[in-house]
C-alpha cells in the first residue's frame, strides 16, 4: 500500500490546453500519492461538424461538453469519493474557457445561464496544477501526436487558446494554485516526477510557479 504523503489534497486538478500533457501526469500523480484518476469524458458527437466548421455545431458541441462534465464532477460528490484522493485531469471552469473562443455572443448568452447553474453544484479542487506550454511546443506535439483534424486547426486558435489559459490563471483564486512551466517537463523521467511531487507536498495554500530545473534560466516564485 502507497504511503500517503501528509497534506491536505485530497482533490487535486491537472489543466492546461490539449497536449499539455495533463491526463498523463494526472496519472502518474495517483500512482504516486495514491488516489484515483478522472479523466475528461472527450467523446463529442458533434465534434467532428464544428471542425468542418457547420453551422450550430460550436454550440451544440459544447453544451455536450458541459453536461457531460457536469454530470461527471456532480457525480464525485454523490459517490463520496472524496474518503479517498482523486487526481482529475481537468477542472470544469475549462469548459468557459473553450466557449469563449468559439461561440458567438448571442450562444455565449444562452451558454452562460446554464454553465452558471451547473457551476454552483461543482465541488472545487483542493488544488489546481496548471501546466503551462508556450506555441511552439503545441504545435510540435499537434504534429507528432495530432489527429488530422488537429493538425487543420489554425496556428491563430491555438495562439489564442494558449493566451485566454494563461490569462484565466493570472487570475484564478478559487483554489491554491501550482502554476508549472511544462514545455520540457518529460513524464517518462523519475527525477522530473519527484520534482513535481516535492513541490506539491511542500506547497500551502497558495499559489506557485515552479519552472522544472531541466527548463533554462530555472527558478521559482510565490505570487
Amino acid at each position: 500500500m502507497i504511503e500517503q504523503p501528509p497534506y491536505p489534497f485530497k482533490h487535486i486538478a491537472m489543466e492546461g490546453v490539449f497536449f499539455s500533457g495533463k491526463t498523463v501526469w494526472a496519472g502518474l500523480l495517483a500512482q504516486r500519492l495514491g488516489g484515483k484518476v478522472v479523466q475528461d469524458q472527450t467523446d463529442n458527437p458533434y465534434l467532428k461538424d464544428f471542425y468542418d466548421e457547420k453551422d450550430g455545431a460550436a454550440f451544440l458541441s459544447q453544451l455536450v461538453f458541459l453536461v457531460n462534465r457536469y454530470h461527471q464532477q456532480s457525480r464525485l460528490i454523490q459517490r463520496d469519493l472524496f474518503d479517498e484522493r482523486i487526481v482529475c485531469d481537468y477542472i470544469f471552469e475549462k469548459d468557459k474557457i473553450y466557449a469563449y473562443q468559439t461561440l458567438s455572443d448571442d450562444e455565449l448568452v444562452v451558454y452562460d445561464k446554464i454553465y452558471g447553474v451547473f457551476a454552483e453544484r461543482i465541488p472545487r479542487p483542493d488544488l489546481v496544477i496548471y501546466l503551462q506550454i508556450g506555441l511552439p511546443t503545441l504545435l510540435r506535439r499537434i504534429s507528432r501526436q495530432g489527429t488530422p483534424l488537429d493538425r487543420n486547426i489554425s496556428e491563430k486558435y491555438l495562439q489564442d487558446l494558449i493566451e485566454a489559459y494563461d490569462y484565466f490563471f493570472f487570475n484564478y483564486q478559487a483554489s491554491p494554485l501550482l502554476v508549472v512551466k511544462s514545455d520540457e517537463l518529460d513524464a517518462s523521467r523519475d527525477d522530473h516526477l519527484d520534482d513535481l511531487v516535492s513541490q506539491i507536498t511542500g506547497m500551502k495554500k497558495t499559489s506557485l510557479y515552479y519552472v522544472p530545473s531541466s527548463f533554462a534560466g530555472a527558478g521559482e516564485k510565490k505570487r
